[in-house]
């Protein structure tokens, strides 16, 4: 009965030694010795578990301190920025003053002649007596296009008594015109273009009610045939009356302005300065008849002129 009772004590010792000896050392597939350790089961120690759960804590508390950190690193660059100064009325004058300082803007009357440019025609008329292909020019004059299919207002004077008329628009395009409608009261004269520039543009008219003394203005035409030139001016009546210089007849309801124009300059466009056409430029006065101009022309209204054309009134 003695030999069970030995054998007991064996096995248990057994046991007992193999809790107690370390756990080996293996070798893992790349030849390197790595350490095998266990991690602990239910049964434990409390103690072992409570380091365990230490262990995490303090990680888990180091990560919540660095980012602590970097955040009051940021609060404390801003805060220590200057800050961003109000921009006042002062500093939008002054940034406007140097944008006119470093860049010119174009007149108000250059922008009114980009805009009724490309209406303006040269008017030439040719004496009866002469060969066709000799013709000399009988007189030179100015007109607009007042219907972009090729219909052009101009003055009578310009072309009366002439056997043909010609016209020559913005783009160089020249064609033959045909007198389709007169209008001798007012000195206007309708012209019809054979043919017509690609893209022909037809000039903004606006009525004469609100035109007002001192009111800015420019002339465009062909003094002396050298254009298309510019001038500017003022309003500077409204309702005069002119004699005409053969004392046939009195024009009435007319545009008195200071821009200069001379012969040539018949038949062209009074614009204001938003580019829109409020009358046709008619004649000058003289009182020495050098036919040139000492400071007062005269323009029939727009209303006078686009009634010649058959457009109703405004």
């Amino acid at each position: 009965m003695k030999r069970p009772a030995l054998y007991s004590r064996s096995v248990r010792s057994r046991m007992a030694d193999r809790q107690e000896a370390p756990e080996p050392v293996r070798a893992d597939a790349s030849g390197y010795l790595r350490e095998v350790v266990e991690m602990p089961t239910a049964g434990a120690p409390l103690r072992s578990r409570f380091q365990t759960f230490l262990r995490h804590r303090d990680r888990v508390l180091w990560i919540v301190v660095g980012t602590s950190i970097a955040l009051l690193v940021v609060f404390g660059q801003q805060a220590m920025s200057p800050p961003a100064g109000r921009i006042t009325q002062a500093d939008i004058d002054a940034a406007v003053l140097r944008a006119l300082e470093t860049k010119l803007l174009p007149s108000l009357a250059a922008k009114a002649y980009e805009i009724v440019r490309p209406s303006v025609v040269g008017v030439y008329g040719f004496r009866p007596e002469q060969k066709p292909k000799k013709l000399p020019e009988q007189s030179v004059g100015t007109g607009v296009v007042i219907v972009d299919k090729g219909l052009i207002l101009t003055n009578l004077h310009v072309v009366n008594e002439a056997e043909r008329v010609n016209v020559i628009f913005a783009d160089g395009h020249e064609s033959e015109a045909t007198l389709v409608g007169l209008r001798p009261e007012h000195d206007l004269a309708v012209l019809q273009a054979n043919s017509i520039p690609k893209g022909l543009t037809a000039a903004t008219i606006r009525s004469t009610t609100d035109l007002a003394l001192g009111q800015e203005v420019i002339a465009v035409g062909f003094p002396f045939g050298i254009g298309p030139s510019v001038s500017a001016g003022v309003v500077s009546g409204l309702e005069r009356e002119y004699l005409s210089p053969e004392g046939q007849r009195i024009f009435t309801n007319l545009i008195q302005f200071d821009a200069a124009v001379n012969p040539g300059s018949s038949g062209g466009p009074l614009v204001t300065t938003d580019g829109h056409v409020v009358g046709i430029v008619t004649a000058i006065l003289n009182p020495t008849n050098q036919g040139v101009f000492i400071g007062i022309g005269f323009a029939v209204p727009i209303e006078n002129a686009a009634a010649a054309v058959g457009i109703p009134p405004f």
